[in-house]
C-alpha cells in the first residue's frame, strides 16, 4: 500500500474515499494517481501564483477525472458549495480535494459533514480545525468565511 504523501502542504484524510490539501505540485500528480485517486476536485483560483499550470491537463494524462469550481477567496457563494457537493458526491472515488492552503476545502468539508452527513458538530469542527478557524480569527477578511460556515437558517 502506498503511504499517504503527507509533505503535500495541508494534507488531511478524511476517509478511505476522500483526502485533501492545499497547492498540488507537479509531482504530486503521479502521487495521487498511484494512491488511487479517481477524481480531483480544485477549489483554488488558476490566476494564483501557486496554482498549477494546466492542472486540468495534468490529471487528465494520468485518467484521473478533473473538476475545477473557481472558488475566490474573498468570496466563497452558495452557487460554489453546490457544485462541490454534486462532485463530491456523485463522482468516482476516492476523491481528492484541494485548494492553496486547504482552508476553502475544509471549510466547505465542514458544511458537508456538518449539514449533509449528520456528523456531530465537535468531530466536523475539529477536521476543519486541524487546517483553520476561520471564525475564530481576529481578521476582518476571514469575516465571509465565518459567515459562510455558519449554520443556515431553514
Amino acid at each position: 500500500m502506498v503511504a499517504d504523501p503527507a509533505d503535500i502542504r495541508g494534507w488531511q484524510r478524511l476517509s478511505d474515499a476522500v483526502t485533501t490539501s492545499g497547492r498540488i505540485e507537479e509531482g504530486d500528480v503521479a502521487r495521487l494517481a498511484a494512491l488511487g485517486v479517481k477524481q480531483v476536485v480544485n477549489l483554488a483560483l488558476d490566476s494564483h501564483p501557486e496554482a498549477l499550470v494546466d492542472e486540468a491537463g495534468k490529471f487528465a494524462a494520468a485518467g484521473i477525472a478533473y473538476t475545477h469550481i473557481p472558488v475566490p477567496f474573498d468570496a466563497p457563494q452558495e452557487a460554489h458549495y453546490e457544485a462541490f457537493r454534486a462532485a463530491v458526491e456523485a463522482g468516482p472515488k476516492p476523491v481528492h480535494v484541494h485548494c492553496i492552503m486547504n482552508w476553502r476545502v475544509s471549510a466547505f468539508f465542514y458544511r458537508l459533514h456538518r449539514d449533509e452527513a449528520g456528523m456531530p458538530e465537535a468531530e466536523a469542527r475539529a477536521l476543519m480545525a486541524a487546517q483553520w478557524e476561520p471564525d475564530a480569527a481576529e481578521k476582518p477578511e476571514w469575516r465571509v468565511w465565518a459567515d459562510f460556515i455558519a449554520p443556515k437558517a431553514g
